[in-house]
């Protein structure tokens, strides 16, 4: 699977007349990729960042955009932390149609930040249309190898946050370090600061809950039961909602034939990296361990951008349904959780055309390294 720069790089080979957005967690290192990107780039470029501006007034943009096509009328402009400038999307709107209407110059535009929520947010209310996203994620197990040696037990107690890594000979430094420099700042600066939620030490709260179910199944109802307050289900689905948005947490959806079935459903909670999940490992049973492999094999097939659900049948489960190149797939995550082999026959009886496959730890590198190609063997 590519990396951010890689990603990057292939974006700027294919060309491309949009502007582009990279959207991703906090502290994976979108901007080291995008600075190292441009060391290699030979065309005129400039890079600001609204973080260091003694003001990001209304006229912020237009001098930046200005100073950038001083340097050339087909320069690379480079704005990071975009979120920080005032009413951004509506003046970035502004300038990129003023630019299509004059043809006079082509700056070329590339936009990111640390508040995903926020960008996405301004690209949905006025640059629908006008954008391409290229997306990062949390570092994987191979991507984490390439810079920190590292056992794959201790990628699943500390992996996704490169930062973190120097804190993992003390394990209370690393918590303190991701709860109070990661996840605190992702729920009090993306989440809280921009989104009305009326009782927040309840929002946090459930991310406490959350972070403790790796791949479990759980009703909206029951995770309402163990929140601390009176609220609705309605309520804890915007809140999940809102965690996705952050990239901490994604549902993954009962498979069904009726779409309005899959939305209402128990979802599956998935934490996009394993630091995210506060499991003690020490005493941890083999089922719960199973369960944190599953989360971890569901978070690479999301972000490897495959329609995935689960599927169960009464007392009957499939771990994941995959829907890829018109064909469905039963992955099945084989780690120390105890399964049934019927569940898998029912549902071969239920899709006959269907193609199982297993991913356990002995393949798991050959899988992550690329879920799509890995899955495209067995067609």
């Amino acid at each position: 699977m590519k990396n951010t720069e890689s990603a990057i790089a292939e974006r700027f080979e294919k060309g491309f007349k949009e502007i582009q957005v990279l959207l991703g967690p906090r502290q994976v290192g979108k901007t080291t990729s995008i600075q190292s990107f441009l060391k290699k780039y030979k065309e005129p470029s400039m890079y600001v960042s609204a973080d260091e501006a003694l003001e990001t007034d209304l006229d912020w943009l237009d001098r930046t955009w200005q100073k950038a096509y001083d340097v050339s009328p087909n320069c690379l402009l480079v704005i990071d932390e975009i979120q920080k400038v005032h009413d951004w999307s509506s003046q970035i709107k502004k300038l990129w149609d003023k630019q299509k209407i004059s043809k006079k110059s082509y700056l070329k535009l590339f936009l990111l930040g640390s508040s995903s929520l926020k960008i996405q947010k301004g690209l949905s209310e006025s640059l629908t249309g006008r954008f391409e996203l290229i997306r990062a994620y949390h570092w994987n197990f191979l991507e984490t190898q390439k810079i920190k040696k590292m056992s794959f037990e201790n990628y699943m107690l500390y992996g996704g946050y490169p930062g973190a890594y120097d804190y993992m000979k003390d394990a209370d430094r690393f918590s303190n370090y991701l709860t109070k420099s990661i996840v605190q700042t992702v729920i009090e600066k993306d989440i809280l600061q921009y989104n009305r939620i009326k009782n927040p030490s309840l929002f946090k709260q459930l991310f406490e809950i959350l972070s403790r179910l790796p791949s479990c199944e759980i009703s909206y109802t029951k995770l309402l039961g163990q929140l601390q307050d009176k609220g609705n289900t309605d309520l804890i689905k915007d809140y999940l909602d809102l965690y996705e948005g952050a990239f901490l947490f994604q549902q993954v959806h009962k498979d069904q034939t009726s779409h309005f079935v899959r939305k209402t459903s128990s979802p599956k909670i998935i934490p996009m990296t394993p630091a995210l999940i506060q499991i003690d490992y020490k005493t941890a049973s083999k089922e719960n361990m199973g369960l944190a492999f599953e989360a971890l094999v569901g978070s690479d097939l999301l972000r490897a951008e495959l329609k995935t659900y689960y599927w169960r049948s009464k007392d009957n489960e499939v771990d994941f349904v995959i829907e890829y190149k018109n064909r469905v797939f039963a992955i099945e995550v084989k780690s120390g959780k105890k399964k049934s082999s019927k569940s898998l026959t029912v549902f071969k009886n239920n899709f006959p055309e269907s193609i199982v496959i297993f991913v356990n730890p002995e393949n798991y590198e050959k899988f992550c390294a690329d879920p799509k190609k890995f899955i495209e063997r067995f067609i």
